[in-house]
């Protein structure tokens, strides 16, 4: 009984051995064959810009307060016609964890995160990326949205120019 029981056992290890080895593999050979990712996949972060071309990013520093490892930091600059906008904005690849937190954070949607997921260097001081790598020429995943349009900043609009909106009440009047 025992020496059926071994046949049999070695049997189905022959048999389990021989079914893998006709099974298509499953691994790819990473540098020659790149997989794509799923839509939602979240990897390298970028800046966008809004329909009319400007940079989207206010430097509200949301994104580095929401950050839980401290890897975004900027500094706030504006224009003349009242405009913020990072005057350097910097992300370091090397403490990021991809977790979201900032875009999610992001009132002008200006930070997005993309599928790109080969950003590995061995100096990692190639890995702390500035605004000039960070900033694409696209909208991205939001191409119709315009902060400024949408917030009512007399920056594209004056204040209470645009239709959904009431002009700004003057204060003084408001007095007994």
């Amino acid at each position: 009984m025992n020496l059926y029981q071994d046949i049999k056992a070695i049997v189905q290890a022959y048999w389990v051995t021989l079914r893998n080895m006709l099974r298509r593999p499953v691994t790819i050979q990473y540098p020659e064959q790149k997989r794509v990712p799923f839509e939602r996949y979240r990897a390298r972060i970028v800046l966008t810009r809004d329909p009319d071309g400007g940079e989207r990013c206010v430097a509200c520093y949301l994104c580095s307060a929401a950050c839980p490892v401290d890897c975004i930091s900027m500094q706030a600059a504006e224009d003349e016609n009242g405009r913020r906008y990072a005057a350097w904005f910097r992300i370091n690849f090397t403490r990021c964890i991809f977790c979201g937190m900032c875009t999610e954070a992001c009132p002008t949607r200006a930070i997005q995160m993309t599928a790109d997921y080969e950003i590995c260097r061995r100096d990692s001081l190639s890995l702390v990326y500035e605004k000039e790598d960070l900033l694409i020429d696209g909208p991205g995943k939001e191409p119709d949205y315009n902060f400024y349009r949408h917030a009512g900043i007399g920056v594209v609009s004056p204040r209470g120019g645009n239709e959904d909106e009431k002009p700004p009440a003057d204060v003084k009047s408001l007095l007994p």
